[in-house]
């Protein structure tokens, strides 16, 4: 029985950080190693120009970036397809097709786009690339007839645009196209997880993340800044654990063995939050404990970044493989979609007789 294929991606406009390790890298990792998979991860570096094409060198400089934090937190290339998503010009293609068969009306009423558009002050000079950044995922994910998309929560409605976009194409051309269905964090607490500063979700544009490579000094920093409860003056206070960052992150990376190791008068996470609401637990305790937490998740993670970034060499080859194999299977997708179409105008024997039988009767 063949595999199924999962397709995912990030846009290099910075380096990752702890949001995308929760809500989308450790499952395309925990995906790959279970070998049910073909799994295709790649750079969204066209989809980050269409709001940065006046500094192509942000994303040219972050490009490598992006790959080394897929390769420390072990997305395999031995296991997974690691590729630019400009080294794949049927991706263009594919969107350019799709392009006909969405409205504009339709593509300002996505509540991702809509969301994106606002945080990003464009007003009324939205690029067009970034508009149809629905029907460029559409394309990134047929391109490999993917089933399967892991992403966070506030893209489910960009997924499910695409899904739309194959049930037309499939209705007009025949049944052709894979409709992709996303795939969510295993923990609630993951699926969105909020910046430092309590407020929206954690994002490389507000500055208020903790990164993938940020040194256990920056870590520490990060995490004393972090937003509690404004009203846990006094360690004698009563305190809220909803709303509560710290205690988010813990919900999302605490684990089996976190107290054991680094809090052992408590036996889990339950218990320390009864302590908080009841009082007689100080803000600075419960924050050193996450960052014992976050180091446990960070340490390895650093360890083979380090590796990487002293073998570039090596982490260029990987996406230059990537790129080659992705190029050849995108392109069996685009024979296919033309094929549909009816616009593999040289390979259609029937069309090319028609016209010569045609024009010989005229003749005649």
């Amino acid at each position: 029985m063949s595999k199924k294929v999962f397709v995912t991606g990030d846009r290099p406009t910075g380096k990752l950080h702890l949001g995308h390790l929760v809500g989308a890298l450790q499952k395309r990792v925990e995906m790959q190693n279970s070998g049910l998979y073909d799994c295709y991860v790649f750079v969204a570096d066209m989809q980050a120009l269409t709001d940065n094409a006046k500094n192509p060198e942000k994303i040219r400089k972050n490009v490598l970036e992006v790959a080394l934090d897929y390769l420390s937190v072990g997305v395999d290339p031995k296991k997974s397809t690691i590729f630019l998503q400009s080294q794949v010009p049927q991706i263009c293609e594919l969107t350019y097709i799709y392009l006909n068969l969405v409205t504009v009306s339709r593509l300002q009423r996505n509540p991702t786009v809509k969301n994106e558009i606002k945080e990003k002050e464009f007003g009324q000079s939205i690029p067009a690339g970034f508009l149809v950044y629905p029907i460029s995922q559409a394309a990134d994910t047929t391109a490999f007839m993917a089933n399967y998309i892991p992403t966070g929560e506030d893209q489910l409605p960009v997924t499910e645009q695409g899904r739309e976009i194959v049930r037309t194409f499939n209705s007009l051309y025949g049944n052709v196209l894979v409709e992709a269905e996303g795939v969510l964090p295993n923990s609630k607490a993951c699926h969105r997880l909020p910046g430092i500063d309590g407020k929206g979700k954690m994002s490389k544009s507000l500055g208020n993340g903790i990164y993938l490579s940020d040194s256990p000094e920056v870590v520490r920093q990060k995490v004393f800044e972090m937003y509690t409860d404004p009203l846990h003056i006094q360690v004698s206070d009563k305190g809220h654990v909803e709303g509560n960052v710290v205690f988010t992150y813990l919900d999302a990376f605490v684990k089996p063995d976190s107290f054991e190791k680094f809090l052992p008068e408590y036996k889990n996470l339950d218990e320390l939050k009864d302590h908080y609401r009841r009082g007689g637990l100080g803000d600075v305790k419960i924050k050193k404990f996450l960052v014992n937490v976050l180091e446990d998740v960070l340490a390895p993670i650093r360890e083979k970044r380090k590796y990487y970034e002293t073998h570039i060499d090596e982490v260029i080859q990987i996406l230059k493989d990537g790129s080659e194999k992705a190029r050849k299977v995108a392109a069996e997708t685009v024979k296919k979609v033309r094929a549909a179409m009816g616009i593999n105008y040289f390979e259609d024997d029937a069309l090319l007789n028609y016209y010569k039988t045609k024009f010989a009767q005229e003749d005649d």
